[in-house]
């Protein structure tokens, strides 16, 4: 599931083609993934483009009222600009077409359907980012608010990390990757979280997401940017997705672990759990073995 850095660099795409655009007609072809209905949707229509940025995981359209189109892509959401009329090129499952005055388009596209699109007026709108954590590159994110809100949670540090209410945009691969940098445990319980290590995690966090923002994201399998390019930093995950193979820091072999329903990865060597615990989970927690990337 594409996560802050996809959201970021398909939000930059697009702003440079919707700024300024009208929204001639919104067409809907997949009811199921617009929250609100076509309805709610079409209210886009005849609306402004001010802007183009990202709330989370979530790329949101400012309109000129003050609304917001916001869209979570899911697992295979794309959304592909084009000059002439929709669908865009390469657009194979197309769920709504966002027809822009003047000629050209934006399609989303969903093989799986799982995205969600929706129209938010402004009050909706607030609501709604409200109920999201802080953005973890934003100078509100201070190092002091995170060790409070570590403090504040019991659960383990990779799961509070994924928890969007605490922080907005985090997902699996940055989690596992900041984890690694910081030689934190994913188990470790939050609040059990000393002031150094906390203060690595903060730095490794926000340098891993702008990494990978320069990076374009990370491509494992159906991400792409607006412009249809792949991801590049897969080329620089050092935890995820290695089990197996050496650490790059100590040369211990990469672990895989699976909590909370998703994988987790570490190097047992530099990211010891504390108390002496066992890094391994329960035999309860063990998931079924899945073919295909790790989640």
């Amino acid at each position: 599931m594409p996560e802050l850095p996809e959201a970021e660099t398909i939000s930059r795409g697009l702003d440079s083609f919707l700024a300024g655009r009208v929204v001639a007609d919104v067409e809907t072809l997949r009811p199921d993934i617009v929250d609100g209905g076509p309805a709610g949707l079409a209210a886009a229509a005849g609306k402004r483009v001010r802007s183009v940025g990202r709330r989370g995981k979530n790329v949101v359209a400012r309109l000129d009222d003050d609304a917001r189109i916001v869209v979570n892509l899911g697992m295979t959401g794309r959304l592909l600009p084009s000059s002439g009329p929709p669908p865009a090129p390469g657009s194979a499952h197309p769920a709504v077409f966002f027809h822009l005055r003047g000629g050209g388009a934006v399609t989303y596209d969903d093989v799986r359907r799982f995205g969600r699109v929706a129209h938010m007026p402004r009050r909706r709108w607030e609501a709604w980012s409200a109920r999201l954590g802080p953005e973890p590159l934003s100078d509100r994110f201070t190092a002091a608010r995170w060790r409070r809100i570590l403090a504040a949670s019991r659960a383990p540090v990779r799961s509070l990390l994924l928890d969007q209410r605490k922080i907005a945009g985090v997902g699996n691969i940055y989690a596992v990757e900041s984890l690694w940098r910081a030689a934190v445990h994913p188990q470790r319980p939050a609040n059990e979280i000393g002031a150094a290590a906390a203060g690595r995690l903060h730095r490794s966090l926000r340098r891993v997401l702008r990494d990978a923002i320069r990076a374009n994201g990370t491509t494992l399998r159906d991400y792409r940017t607006a412009s249809g390019a792949k991801g590049e930093f897969g080329a620089a995950l050092r935890a995820y997705g290695a089990a197996g193979r050496p650490c790059p820091r100590c040369g211990a072999p990469i672990e895989r672990i699976v909590f909370g329903g998703r994988s987790a990865f570490l190097c047992p060597r530099c990211q010891p759990l504390a108390s002496g615990r066992s890094s391994r989970p329960a035999p309860q927690a063990r998931q079924p073995r899945r073919r295909g990337p790790p989640r």
